[in-house]
């Protein structure tokens, strides 16, 4: 009796599952401006990956807002 239960509620998830990735998937762009909206949104994601990674950020030269100030 367990197993039955417990493979109801794993195939009431798989459903539940199912038509959420369904419903997602009809949510998609389909005007032009929209999909440039899209384009740059992505491209400035890619943008700032690259100019705040961890490479970037820890190779740079302290600047003067920085708390890395001089000690006299």
């Amino acid at each position: 009796m367990a197993f039955v239960v417990l493979f109801g509620i794993l195939g009431g998830l798989a459903l539940l599952l199912i038509v959420t990735l369904l419903r997602r998937s009809r949510n998609q762009t389909e005007s032009a401006e929209g999909l440039r909206i899209e384009e740059q949104a992505r491209l400035q994601a890619s943008r700032d990956r690259v100019s705040f990674s961890t490479i970037a950020m820890h190779n740079a030269p302290p600047s003067a807002s920085d708390a890395h100030h001089r000690r006299r």
